[in-house]
């Protein structure tokens, strides 16, 4: 069960994190919570989170560090999703990527 909760996230922090440093749409995403300045951090600590949840499977120390980041990350973006006002459905991927990787963390 691990190893597929770990591949659900990894893929998904690369997929995601490829969209925040590439696409316009994740620009004006940016823009618009006022934080256009944390976009290509943010997208490089999503890329590099999910190969290190990869990684953290031959290597556990980084497995930790990646899946707390990837934690944090989410719940700094539910918290600027909350402030922005963001409908439910809009917060919902972020928390539950959040959870995703505390249950990995903590696992």
């Amino acid at each position: 069960m691990q190893v597929i909760l770990i591949l659900i996230s990894t893929i998904t922090f690369i997929f995601y994190g490829l969209l925040c440093l590439l696409t316009d749409h994740m620009k004006l995403e940016f823009q618009r919570y006022g934080l256009s300045q944390f976009r290509k951090l943010t997208g490089t600590l999503e890329l590099l989170g999910g190969i290190g949840l990869l990684l953290g499977q031959y290597y556990t120390p980084l497995l930790i560090t990646s899946a707390g980041g990837l934690s944090l990350l989410m719940f700094m973006g539910v918290i600027v999703r909350l402030k922005t006002r963001d409908p439910l459905i809009e917060i919902l991927p972020a928390f539950i990527l959040m959870i995703l990787n505390l249950r990995i963390l903590l696992n």
